[in-house]
């Protein structure tokens, strides 16, 4: 992926991080209104798009296995561990629920996530989604991707038969990454040129409308579609990179918020329960754009020191263990 695609990809990435914060931050209007639900289940539900697209794009160029994981691991890995630790300590947690944060089973029933690692629920789902489709992978090849689709119905029946919009849950969200893996397959793979050429045709703000209906409450049902609307507005702007939306996207800052969106997420429930987070409703957002500041600087520091130090690291045992 490069060019155009790779850009708005990155948009879709700064665009879910801004919804996440907001959603966490801000208030989105009236609480009748539900509407800070509405852009968390949005954001997130772009995010793991993005990540099963990107995740299958690279499995289909058909890596080692243990590229993957090294990879992944040391992406993932490092500032996790050091917020767990900082937010476990802080919290006074058992070792039962420091084993299941530092293993990524912490969303898992029972749920052993406290207040400063709600967020970390994603952090779960995506480290079990790593090594179940390693796993697949490794036991049957590139062709185990033509599998996901599959698996993606399977997540969403069981969502459909349980009655669950959305829930923090693995295998009640696993479905919003394999939709962003159906999408990759059929972006790569080309199989029916008729489908791209559809995707490429379909209209946009309708359809960015009714994701947003999907995220609330209110939108019932359609809330079990979300993962494949979601699917689908992120494959029209990759298809039709030339498209307003996808120019919209297009945007320096979003590529900057892209790049830092990891740290700022990890980071930003911790700030929330310091200084910057409290007082009563008035004092705490007049703090607002000080806690927003901090949360930049340090996104910004972990990003480009810390976790780029990480990845180096990581890309050159993978190097190792490809040449071994």
């Amino acid at each position: 992926m490069s060019g155009p695609r790779l850009e708005v990809l990155d948009g879709w990435r700064g665009v879910s991080i801004l919804c996440v914060l907001a959603a966490h931050l801000l208030p989105m209007g009236p609480k009748v209104l539900q509407m800070n639900a509405m852009f968390g289940l949005l954001g997130m539900s772009l995010f793991f798009t993005l990540s099963g697209f990107l995740i299958t794009s690279f499995l289909l160029k058909d890596p080692p296995v243990s590229d993957f994981l090294v990879r992944r691991f040391f992406r993932i890995l490092p500032l996790a561990w050091l917020y767990l630790a900082l937010a476990l300590t802080l919290a006074g947690a058992s070792a039962d629920t420091w084993l299941s944060h530092f293993f990524f089973y912490a969303n898992l029933p029972p749920v052993h996530l406290v207040t400063l690692t709600e967020h970390i629920w994603s952090l779960c789902l995506e480290m079990q989604f790593y090594l179940g489709i390693a796993l697949l992978f490794a036991l049957f090849g590139v062709r185990s991707l033509l599998l996901l689709p599959l698996l993606a119905l399977f997540f969403t029946g069981l969502r459909v038969t349980d009655g669950v919009y959305a829930s923090s849950i693995s295998y009640y969200r696993m479905d919003e990454i394999l939709a962003g893996c159906t999408l990759a397959l059929l972006v790569h793979h080309r199989s029916d040129l008729r489908v791209l050429a559809w995707l490429k045709r379909i209209p946009q703000w309708p359809l960015l409308l009714l994701l947003l209906v999907s995220c609330h409450e209110q939108g019932a049902a359609l809330n079990y579609l979300r993962p494949y609307l979601a699917a689908l507005l992120v494959g029209s702007t990759i298809v039709n990179p030339a498209s307003t939306l996808a120019t919209m996207l297009n945007r320096r800052v979003l590529v900057y918020l892209a790049t830092v969106s990891y740290a700022l997420y990890v980071i930003h429930p911790l700030l929330a329960h310091t200084w910057l987070g409290s007082g009563d409703v008035i004092i705490k957002y007049l703090k607002r754009p000080l806690l927003f500041a901090v949360l930049f600087i340090l996104a910004h520091i972990s990003t480009f020191y810390f976790e780029h130090w990480w990845i180096a690291r990581g890309k050159m045992m993978a190097n190792k263990l490809k040449t071994a």
